[in-house]
């Protein structure tokens, strides 16, 4: 019987190009930047130009606090891809599918580009996205700029634990990193971004008890509701994706995000995959129902703003396109840009900021 591709481990061999720090481990703080590209060859030329440019400009700021961990992965909208890059294209990358229901709503709104840039600092985030914008001037306009913070132990503004049940080592890697299903743009992966607002006061209203039921979770020991007891609705039964008898798992790294004085209090949701299959059938599991119907409770409080899909492509393909500026063919464009730093031995990366030596994508 033949393997499930998206399952199946990432092998040396299928792999291309090194991942961009996509498994690297929760930071404190995080700016989520969309932006799109304005038109005209020149702003094409100045982000192509971006793409080679970037992980030194990642050394520069990083190397002021080495301990800080600084990292960007950068990502590409469909519409983009085409326009600096052309064919051939990843084969599962596509505009974000907005999702209606009763109501629900799961927006698409506009976004080419994705910088998701971690630190434990959160002047490092700032000072990088500073010089990401200055480098690339009127050839883009920003859609969408949200700065995150670590709360408490790890709680998003509702008062869970957010990314329990994230992959840690080479199960992250195999579960966000693609692999043979598609080689040409193999150690790359799909990222599908949303920022959500909470109704806090309506929220809060409710009993620990009615919290846990809809989240699936208890709500300070962060353990995982027994089924006996947890609703087929809960938030974490809709989102668990089974295969053949296997969890198809992704990599979460949620931030909560706010302005007090206003009212405004968040969570954006970042997800990163080997396919973007496994957040859209969550996502609908969530809006729709699993059956249908049978929705996701935590939509009566939280609602989404903004929805993108992109592909974070290879370092070594960046690379590439600094020293050869390829007209209209790519392989894999995946930002492992990040800064010199004391690494974990297992989220994923080799912790190399070049490749010059690698073989180039024609």
């Amino acid at each position: 019987m033949a393997s499930n591709p998206i399952i199946a481990p990432v092998t040396a061999s299928a792999t291309r190009g090194i991942p961009q720090s996509v498994a690297a481990p929760l930071a404190r703080a995080a700016i989520f930047l969309v932006v799109t590209l304005n038109p005209g060859t020149d702003n094409r030329a100045a982000v192509r130009s971006l793409c080679g440019e970037l992980s030194a400009l990642l050394r520069a700021v990083g190397f002021r606090d080495v301990e800080a961990g600084l990292s960007c992965v950068m990502g590409f909208g469909s519409e983009a891809w085409d326009g600096l890059f052309g064919s051939p294209k990843p084969a599962e990358l596509h505009p974000f599918r907005e999702i209606r229901s009763d109501g629900r709503r799961a927006v698409s709104t506009p976004g080419d580009l994705l910088f998701h840039i971690r630190a434990e600092r959160m002047d490092l985030c700032f000072e990088l996205a500073t010089q990401i914008m200055a480098s690339v001037g009127a050839a883009i306009s920003p859609a969408d700029e949200v700065h995150g913070f670590r709360y408490f132990d790890a709680r998003d503004l509702i008062g869970f634990v957010d990314g329990t049940e994230n992959p840690t080592g080479k199960e992250a890697v195999e579960a966000v990193v693609v692999g043979e299903e598609d080689t040409a743009f193999a150690g790359g992966s799909y990222v599908i971004v949303q920022k959500y607002l909470h109704d806090l006061a309506g929220w809060n209203a409710l009993t620990t008890e009615a919290q846990e039921r809809i989240i699936g979770r208890t709500k300070w020991s962060d353990i995982e509701l027994d089924d006996a007891v947890r609703p087929t609705c809960a938030h974490n039964a809709l989102t668990t994706i089974v295969e053949n008898g296997t969890e198809i798992k992704i990599l979460r790294d949620n931030m909560p995000f706010g302005r007090a004085g206003y009212g405004e209090f968040g969570t954006y949701f970042i997800g990163y995959s080997r396919s973007p299959s496994t957040i859209e059938q969550m996502l609908e599991n969530m809006f729709i129902g699993r059956p249908p119907g049978n929705y996701d409770r935590l939509l009566d409080f939280s609602r989404a703003v903004t929805g993108n899909l992109f592909f974070a492509p290879s370092l070594t393909f960046l690379e590439n396109l600094a020293e050869d500026q390829p007209t209209g063919s790519a392989a894999s464009v995946e930002l492992n840009a990040e800064a010199p730093q004391a690494r974990s031995a297992n989220d994923g990366s080799l912790g190399i900021g070049s490749l010059k030596g690698e073989t180039r994508h024609e």
